[in-house]
């Protein structure tokens, strides 16, 4: 079951995503459809600021207000100022969405200059409560206040109707649809991506859904196990000695059924302890499109004891 956090937090990601797609399509030549921006408005009237936001106002912030946490003159006080902006916003935007869906579009301009504030807003807010308000939250509360606040999110959904978070996230479905969104991905060069890859802790190698290898990362540097640009176009049961060809088909085998979700296993080697974990890549329609492989030096991980903060010196 998902602690509150993650459901609040769940909340804000799929806000998040409405705001990209909503925003590409208000972008668009000519402006948007009339069923993107009804399904937009209904979405950020009744979700955001009639769900979303009540339960952190009538749940949430109280208790953590009784847990120690001041109502005014720190982030809590920020959370609730941002609320009230939002709102403010809100009732600017939705009258000019709702003038569009009429057929009048002579406030599309105006439409996409309060759409921009409303969500960098709140795009903000969401960046503060995931990293300041919440952390913060948690450190006061205790285990039965967050099972009081999941009961506070289920009973401020529940006066909604039956279903309401499917309901809503359902529509924010929609508005993808009509806008889409891209891949965090595409907006970093293939290189940088390249050179971020290779300089993870971790070695990672990529077979696709039939079994051919395409991908392996640090190229040019020191690695665990060896291996070249040649490997590059085998199937990855040559890359393997026979003796274990068919475990590798089994665990591949059982990726693309859908019957595991991950292997995993360890061994010493050369006085280190290497650990080696497979998982399958999947898209978001849940299609299998390969397995990755990741390779990591843990001897260093294993020794550690206690706790370092960040910049703390040796």
């Amino acid at each position: 079951m998902a602690l509150w956090h993650e459901l609040l937090m769940g909340d804000h990601e799929v806000t998040e995503r409405v705001f990209e797609a909503f925003g590409n399509a208000l972008a668009k030549e000519g402006g948007p459809g009339v069923r993107a921006v009804r399904l937009a408005r209904t979405y950020f009237s009744e979700y955001v600021d009639g769900c979303h936001n009540k339960k952190e106002e009538l749940h949430l912030f109280p208790l953590i207000e009784e847990r120690g946490i001041p109502r005014t003159g720190g982030p809590l006080a920020v959370m609730l100022n941002e609320h009230e902006q939002s709102k403010k916003l809100l009732g600017e935007l939705v009258p000019q969405m709702k003038a569009y869906e009429n057929g009048d579009k002579s406030g599309l301009e105006e439409l996409r200059k309060t759409f921009a504030e409303y969500s960098q807003l709140l795009k903000n807010h969401f960046w503060k409560e995931n990293d300041i308000l919440y952390p913060m939250a948690r450190k006061v509360m205790t285990e039965e206040d967050g099972q009081t606040v999941i009961q506070g999110i289920e009973a401020v959904e529940a006066s909604l109707g039956t279903d309401t978070r499917t309901k809503y996230y359902d529509i924010a479905k929609q508005v993808e649809v009509h806008g889409g969104i891209e891949a965090l991905s595409k907006a970093v060069d293939p290189d940088v991506m390249a050179a971020i890859l290779d300089s993870l802790p971790v070695e990672l190698s990529f077979v696709d859904e039939n079994d051919v290898v395409r991908y392996f990362s640090h190229e040019h540097h020191a690695k665990i196990f060896p291996r070249t640009r040649g490997v590059i176009g085998s199937t990855v049961q040559n890359c393997h000695p026979e003796k274990s060809v068919h475990l590798v088909n089994q665990i591949l085998e059982d990726f693309k059924a859908g019957k595991r979700n991950e292997a995993e296993f360890w061994i010493e080697m050369g006085g280190k302890m290497i650990h080696i974990r497979y998982v399958p890549v999947r898209n978001a329609d849940g299609d299998y499109l390969g397995c990755l492989e990741t390779v990591q030096d843990v001897t260093h991980v294993r020794s550690l004891t206690g706790q370092k903060r960040l910049l703390d010196e040796v």
